[in-house]
This record gives structure tokens, C-alpha cells and sequence, in this order.
């Protein structure tokens, strides 16, 4: 039995009873987190963009945008969703892949139950499942897949999404097989897009592509039978390294979830341990930027591979900079929202410290880890070694912290909406129909 043929027996084996009581929870953390994430980016210029040059494409208008009142067609709902879920690089993210399987999976899901009845528990299995599978083959392809310059969130999320939708739409194994296929011939999504807004099409292409991989293979368009295994397939035409055995390996036994964290800060999730360091700097030493005359760090290779940009222009670059990092930690004491914005990144005192700062990669700090060391203008060299950032698995955000990183992204809700979409969020099994949570986020609904 090939690897596909495997993975469309378990999915379709799977049984919402058998999912443990903490991956349950965890989906319904995840949920809540990307549903903030919506309604933080909805009034992003990308989405006033997308939406003006697709709307007018659009079909019967029978979905809605979290977070805008604008209704679309599944497919640009599914597209806009993703662009909000994601351009502010605020969504979970799973280190051992660096994955966003939410982003993806989610903004198809929403979509289709804005625009069909779906009961809280089926959206809940058909997310885990969609996670599940798109994390897995993430796994088998890691480190050389995102080495080569994939965006594993959208050229694999693609994956989860005609999963996730051919869940909801009760599909057999072969018309499974074909989603599958149909989903593969259509992963994309490159690393050079990082700092920009194209980042955020990925996962919101991806998104519609695995809606429609989903819709075709129910209405009988055929594919190739084994697009994850084949000489031919995904991972053989991407990568020369993979173990196609993560794909199936301990299938309901271990879940993906449980290895999911939530950002606290929206940014690249490997520059956390930097802002993190340098926050904690700050405060121990009451320090201000006038004092600083030089900033040392050493950060895993990887870490400088990817965010190693010090010239900026605009916010989104400042997301994937080690060097921001450091100077929004050290300069202004946090790391929100309006640390990332086109302001924040031309603003002369964190420029200052960003040109005063050398990164080293160092093969012994790991991915979540900085050495940080700041000299300042009396002399001194103040030092701070972390290990584990605040968000990472072994410092989580509460569910406490979860919800009111929702409702600080929710401004455009009424207090009356926020309460309830996030008590529907957190009791989401029960609900008739998730009706109740998209018109919670949606502005003047209710």
C-alpha cells in the first residue's frame, strides 16, 4: 500500500470520538488564535488591495470575510482569510517544521461554513485532520524542503485545505486520492516573498486551491494516485531527501497539535528569542537607547539566513530582521504591532541601534535561543543568554493570554461580539452550526 493510499485510509478511519481530550483543546486554541489573527489583519492595505482587483470576479456573494463586512464567493473569501490570518505574521506556527497549519486549513474552513451549514464538531475534526496532514508532510520533507526556498505554509498547506473541505464534503477514497492530487499540482509558495505582502497570498491561495482540489474531486476530475510518493510527485520534484514514513507514522497515536505554539509578538517566529532577550535587558538594566553603543548577537545559522536584512523601508521587512529585533526590544521595550509598522522601521532611534548591531550565526545556539551582549556608553557590557522564547513550548501562552490576544486584535467587533465569539470558540464542539462564531467576527453582525 503506497503512502497516499495509507494517509486517505486513516483520514477517512478517523473518528472525532477517538481524539483526545488535550488535542481537542488544542484545536480549539488554535481556532481562537487564527480567528484573532483574521480580525487584526481584515484592515490591512493588502486586503483593500486583493479585494479591489478580485472582487469584481467574484461570484454570487455567499460568503463572509472575518473581520470585513464585504461578502465574496467561497474562493476570494477563502484567498481574503488567508491574507488576514497571516499578513501580520501573528498566527501559530509549529517550530519542528515552521509551518503555519492553521493559517491555511482555517481560512478554507471558515469559508465554506460561512456559506454552508457546518456543525462546530465537524469543523473541529476536519481542521485537526487538515492540520494533521499538512504538518506530517511538512515533516517528511524538513530541513531540505524549506532549505531549498519553499514556503512550507502555502505549498504544503495546500494539502490540508482539500483535506479539510473533502472532510466536510463526505468524500470516498478515490475522490480523496484525487483531492489529494489535485491539491499537489498546484503547491507554490517561495521564500523570497518573506517581508513583503505576496507572504501573505500563500496561504491564502493555498486556501482556494485546496477548496477547489476538494470540489473537483468530488465532481470526478481525475489526478495521479500517488502525488506524495511518486518519482514524479511533490516531494521527489522538490527536495532530494524526505522519509515519506513521517506522512503515517503513529496516526492517531501522536497529533501534530500538540506541538503547535502561539506567537506572542508578529514577527517571524526565530527573531522571538531576540525581542524576548533584549526586552528583559532593557528592564533588568533600565536601560535607554542613548546609552547603547553597540549590540553583539549570536543566533542559530538559520536564523541569520533568514533574517538577516538591516536596511528597511517598510514594516513588513522589519517582521524578518534580526536587527530590528534587537533595536524594538532594547529601544522601545516591547514587541506589538506598532513595532512592525512602516513608522517603526524609519524611526531614527531604532534605525540607530539596527546599524549598531552585529548577528553571528553559531551552529551551537539553537533555533530558539539568542547570546545577547550590549555595551553601553559608561563602559559597561551587559549579557543575556535565552533559552526558549515566551510562546515556545516550554513557555506557552495561556488560555488566558490567547483570549486577550483576540480581543486586542478585535477593535472593530463590539464587546458584545468579542465575549461571544470567544466563548463559541472555546465550547465549539457543541455548537449547531459555526454560524454563531463568523457572524461574531464579522463587523455589525451579530
Amino acid at each position: 500500500m503506497g503512502i497516499t493510499t495509507q494517509l486517505v485510509s486513516n483520514i477517512l478511519a478517523s473518528r472525532f470520538e477517538a481524539i483526545p481530550a488535550d488535542v481537542l483543546h488544542e484545536a480549539k486554541r488554535a481556532v481562537l488564535n487564527i480567528a484573532g489573527c483574521a480580525l487584526g489583519g481584515a484592515d490591512h492595505p493588502s486586503m483593500d488591495i486583493t479585494i479591489a482587483a478580485l472582487g469584481p470576479y467574484s461570484g454570487p456573494p455567499t460568503a463572509s470575510v472575518l473581520g470585513r463586512s464585504e461578502r465574496f464567493d467561497t474562493f476570494l473569501t477563502s484567498i481574503l482569510n488567508g491574507f488576514s490570518t497571516h499578513i501580520h505574521d501573528y498566527d501559530d506556527t509549529l517550530p519542528k517544521n515552521y509551518i503555519h497549519a492553521s493559517t491555511t486549513v482555517a481560512s478554507a474552513l471558515f469559508a465554506y461554513a460561512s456559506a454552508n451549514s457546518v456543525s462546530g464538531r465537524d469543523f473541529l475534526h476536519a481542521f485537526i485532520l487538515g492540520f494533521e496532514v499538512t504538518s506530517r508532510i511538512g515533516n517528511a520533507a524538513y530541513p531540505q524542503y524549506y532549505e531549498a526556498g519553499w514556503h512550507s505554509t502555502g505549498s504544503l498547506g495546500v494539502f490540508g485545505a482539500a483535506i479539510a473541505i473533502g472532510k466536510l464534503l463526505g468524500l470516498d477514497a478515490e475522490q480523496m486520492t484525487d483531492a489529494i492530487g489535485i491539491a499537489a499540482t498546484q503547491s507554490s509558495g517561495i521564500r523570497d516573498m518573506f517581508g513583503s505582502m505576496a507572504k501573505a497570498l500563500h496561504p491564502g491561495r493555498s486556501a482556494q486551491s485546496g477548496y477547489m482540489a476538494a470540489l473537483l474531486a468530488q465532481k470526478g476530475l481525475t489526478a495521479g494516485h500517488t502525488p506524495l510518493e511518486g518519482p514524479r510527485g511533490i516531494l521527489a520534484v522538490t527536495v532530494d531527501s524526505y522519509d515519506l514514513e513521517k506522512i503515517v507514522n503513529n496516526w492517531g497515536v501522536v497529533f501534530e497539535l500538540q506541538d503547535n505554539t502561539y506567537k506572542p509578538f508578529p514577527s517571524g517566529i526565530v527573531i522571538h528569542p531576540t525581542i524576548d532577550a533584549c526586552i528583559q535587558l532593557r528592564e533588568k538594566h533600565q536601560m535607554t537607547a542613548d546609552q547603547i553603543v553597540g549590540i553583539e548577537l549570536r543566533v542559530a545559522p538559520l536564523v541569520k539566513d533568514l533574517c538577516n536584512k538591516k536596511e528597511l523601508s517598510v514594516g513588513l521587512e522589519g517582521k524578518f530582521s534580526i536587527y530590528h529585533a534587537a533595536a524594538i526590544g532594547l529601544g522601545r521595550g516591547k514587541g506589538g504591532l506598532p513595532e512592525f509598522t512602516d513608522e517603526a522601521v524609519n524611526d531614527p532611534v531604532l534605525k540607530r541601534l539596527r546599524e549598531m548591531t552585529d548577528a553571528v550565526g553559531d551552529p551551537t545556539v539553537s533555533e530558539d535561543a539568542v547570546v545577547v551582549a550590549v555595551r553601553l556608553s559608561d563602559g559597561r557590557t551587559v549579557e543575556m543568554t535565552l533559552e526558549g522564547s515566551l510562546g515556545n513550548l516550554k513557555r506557552p501562552l495561556s488560555d488566558s493570554q490567547l483570549a486577550t490576544k483576540f480581543r486586542d486584535q478585535a477593535g472593530a467587533l463590539t464587546a458584545a461580539q468579542v465575549d461571544a465569539a470567544i466563548a463559541a470558540c472555546w465550547d465549539i464542539e457543541r455548537l449547531d452550526d459555526m454560524s454563531s462564531v463568523i457572524a461574531n467576527c464579522v463587523p455589525g453582525r451579530q
